[in-house]
């Protein structure tokens, strides 16, 4: 008897031990003291920042991706006018770029095609002019001068063409230290003195852009009519103006090598240059003048004036030391019958035929001396 009570006695005990610690544990549970430490619940996903606080101090992700989101969902802003309330624009791509954020991208297109194939481009047509004149030693000067001058250009003409060209310069000059200064100039400058001068330039340029568009209607208006197609300008481009064999091929007034120049130097990419450049200036009526709108404005900008630039070195060759005696025709208006006969045979001949005034301004043609043009 005396041995079965001991063994309930010892049962009871071990009950009792191992329930206790678990009902202490279960009380202090549930009376935790206030400031003990509990486990947050995880974060929602789509709680504003403003709940993250909350559930979750200091971090700030719902923030950082509105910021990131704000292109194809604009932020909340007191603020007038398009895209204030986008920080970050909405992922695109650009001809040449990643598909990424709109402003990387167009950044990609500046810095990794039009910057440094547009400025190859005019160090190419830069060394193709220089490697001709030296091989050729220009062109024209075979035959002496008459004497008996021809009106090439009126004062009307050679003000519209100095205008375009004037300008012209000072915004392609201006251009590059804006586009390609930063790789070129400021390490040799250093920022002080380099922000000055973009600056300067950067003003120079959007005051003579302007300029620059109404002379370019100007000499468009005065230059169209004889710069129109005529037969004969497929085969003068076909031989290269003599170039490619052939001998020297007649032309009118302004053979098929300058008309390319003006319609696809002067009036097409003359003209997006300008419209794309009035856009930049913010000068264009209607326009909301987005980020997106102004990338692309900047890049068809870049590109034609790029073209436009290397075109115009050419020509500019061609009207100063590549072809004997231009110069002296855009400068005082006139050439000698026997320049014209050389270069612009069929001109030459509507002259001599009475077809077109070989004095066109009314004014009396200036005595010049029979001379041999000077073999420059």
């Amino acid at each position: 008897m005396r041995s079965v009570l001991r063994r309930l006695m010892h049962a009871t005990a071990l009950a009792l031990t191992l329930a206790l610690p678990a009902a202490v544990l279960a009380q202090a549970g549930t009376a935790a003291a206030p400031g003990a430490a509990v486990a947050q619940a995880e974060p929602k996903a789509d709680e504003s920042n403003a709940v993250r606080a909350k559930t979750q101090p200091g971090n700030n992700a719902p923030f950082w991706r509105a910021v990131r989101d704000s292109g194809a969902q604009a932020g909340t802003t007191n603020l007038p006018g398009p895209e204030m309330g986008t920080l970050v624009q909405s992922f695109t791509q650009y001809p040449g770029s990643l598909y990424t954020t709109a402003g990387e991208a167009w950044r990609q297109v500046r810095n990794q095609w039009i910057l440094p194939y547009g400025g190859a481009l005019l160090l190419i047509a830069a060394l193709a002019v220089a490697l001709f004149h030296w091989r050729t030693g220009g062109m024209g000067g075979h035959e002496r001068d008459t004497g008996r001058v021809i009106e090439r250009f009126t004062y009307f003409e050679r003000a519209a063409h100095w205008s375009v060209a004037i300008s012209f310069v000072i915004l392609a000059v201006s251009g590059l230290v804006l586009a390609l200064g930063k790789f070129v100039l400021l390490p040799v400058l250093g920022a002080t003195l380099f922000g000055w001068l973009s600056y300067a330039m950067k003003t120079l340029h959007n005051f003579a852009g302007p300029v620059f568009a109404v002379a370019l209607l100007v000499f468009i208006a005065g230059y169209l009519r004889d710069n129109l197609p005529r037969a004969g300008d497929l085969n003068w481009l076909a031989k290269g103006g003599g170039l490619l064999g052939g001998g020297h091929l007649p032309s009118g007034r302004f053979n098929a090598g300058e008309k390319v120049v003006f319609w696809g130097g002067v009036i097409v990419l003359g003209l997006t240059v300008v419209v794309s450049g009035l856009v930049l200036d913010k000068l264009v009526p209607g326009m909301q003048y987005t980020r997106g709108e102004m990338q692309i404005a900047h890049m068809i900008h870049a590109t034609a004036s790029f073209l436009m630039m290397a075109m115009f070195i050419g020509h500019m060759y061609m009207g100063s030391i590549g072809v004997k005696g231009s110069f002296q025709g855009m400068r005082t208006g006139y050439v000698d019958e026997a320049w014209a006969k050389e270069h612009h045979e069929y001109w030459y001949d509507d002259i001599k035929a009475g077809r077109v005034p070989a004095i066109r301004s009314g004014v009396s043609a200036p005595e010049v001396a029979a001379t041999p043009r000077a073999q420059t």
